[in-house]
């Protein structure tokens, strides 16, 4: 097979499990011999994975003429709005012409590219925005439209333009089973199942070497019993549970590390920031908060205690960080808190590191991690209540050392094995090829929008 030339568009390359995937499946397609360019209408050096910033990656950040809300609202129009300037950049610009475009999260640009650029494209759904906007999405129950009149009266054309662009992709890829499921109840006019192809991770990058004696790292990094959170800083991800479970079972010197993307920019981000401490207060556990040395994010002003607290917020960590974290003999558990999950790369993570990982017994966890039989366990799977997540870390922070040596083995196998990047990477390639010879793309697709 020839080598192709792969344009990605994706809305922001911050820092989340979607940009994560995005990252990981470039650099796969990259080790694979594909040219790939990364198309994106918001990039912060600041905040952003390394792979973006150091040169790894081709980023074209195209900076658009539209905020992100207005005083909070309005926020999938101006998605709308921004990326279709990215994509009139791309098809304007006079640059390179590509074989196959790779679009993620945002279906609006699909008829365009297809359209105007003569392209086939793929597109990866990581969840239908209708059901994301709607808030918690909850299993087995149909969704219901949320909020006032204006609100539904605002979505309908909106969810009518995401179910009709994406159906014009010409390969959906999904990121688990669950999505897949959920995609088939919610998008009734797509006749097509999506292709599973799970998130997977740079294997390597976590047999790196970790350098302990970098002063970020040294700043999270204890010899004290540790419990780690991995998540951004927003309500839905209920980070909260770990945090009441946690402080309902703390023993002698344990401390809980939750650390996670953050953006002073989001209200959602302020406001989850906040309402944890006030829960680590409530439950008379010390705190402190810090950035890496690099990060220009200002730490809001709580009252922290800098020796020793009983929680330490990390926000916007760096992959060095994560790493240790991830792979620091005092580390005895990765808590995944989100319910409902569409796939959740972190609990991968920690089993590839050898984690034990509590999650909730619903979404895209139960695909990755093997709650039973028990000589099989990778993680434990639990309904999302304190008292229960308190009781399972009790067991998990008691396990022997064989019982914890002979799950981490299990664990890594299983992450190495199903969540390799290369796994990833050889599944998107075959999508991307499959895609690039069906031939050049006929008529006009974008009158359907008319």
């Amino acid at each position: 097979m020839s080598p192709l030339r792969i344009a990605f568009l994706h809305p922001d390359l911050g820092i989340g499990g979607a940009e994560r995937l995005v990252v990981d499946a470039a650099l796969g397609l990259q080790n694979l011999g594909h040219t790939v360019d990364l198309y994106t209408s918001h990039h912060d050096p600041t905040h952003c994975f390394e792979e973006t910033r150091d040169g790894t990656l081709h980023i074209h950040h195209v900076v658009p003429p539209f905020p992100r809300s207005i005083r909070g609202k309005f926020h999938i129009l101006f998605a709308h709005a921004r990326q279709l300037h990215l994509t009139l950049h791309l098809l304007l610009r006079g640059g390179p012409s590509y074989d196959v475009y790779f679009v993620d999260q945002l279906s609006t640009c699909i008829p365009f590219l297809r359209t105007f650029g003569k392209t086939r494209v793929v597109f990866y759904c990581h969840f239908p925005d209708k059901l994301l906007a709607n808030g918690e999405f909850v299993e087995g129950k149909f969704a219901k439209m949320k909020g006032g009149i204006l609100k539904r009266l605002y979505r309908i054309p909106m969810d009518w333009v995401e179910e009709l662009t994406t159906r014009q992709a010409d390969i959906i890829l999904a990121n688990s089973k669950f999505t897949s499921q959920v995609f088939q109840t919610y998008f009734r006019s797509i006749p097509r199942v999506p292709r599973v192809v799970y998130p997977g991770i740079n294997i390597s990058a976590y047999e790196t070497a970790v350098d302990w004696s970098d002063p970020d790292i040294v700043q999270v990094i204890s010899d004290r019993p540790t419990l780690l959170s991995l998540n951004r800083f927003e309500k839905k991800k209920n980070v909260a549970l770990a945090l009441a479970a946690f402080a309902q079972m703390k023993t002698g010197s344990t401390r809980f590390v939750i650390g996670g993307g953050y953006d002073h920019r989001l209200e959602d981000n302020i406001q989850t920031l906040a309402a944890l401490v006030r829960t680590a207060e409530l439950h008379s556990l010390t705190f402190n908060i810090i950035t890496p040395a690099s990060s220009n994010t200002p730490i809001p002003p709580f009252k922290c205690q800098l020796v020793e607290p009983d929680i330490l917020f990390v926000l916007n960590f760096t992959t060095g960080q994560r790493s240790a974290l991830l792979t620091s003999s005092s580390t005895l558990c990765l808590l995944y808190t989100p319910a409902n999950e569409h796939f959740g790369i972190v609990p991968v993570e920690g089993m590839l590191c050898g984690l034990p990982v509590l999650a909730c017994d619903s979404g895209g966890p139960t695909e990755s991690i093997l709650d039973s039989p028990e000589s099989e366990r990778t993680g434990w799977l639990c309904r999302p209540d304190a008292a229960v997540w308190a009781d399972v870390l009790s067991k998990i922070v008691a396990l022997s050392k064989e019982e914890r040596e002979a799950l981490s083995e299990r664990a890594k196998s299983r992450a190495k094995t199903l969540f390799g990047m290369q796994t990833m990477a050889r599944d998107i390639e075959d999508a991307l090829q499959e895609a690039s010879t069906l031939g050049p793309v006929e008529g006009m697709a974008i009158l359907v929008l008319i």
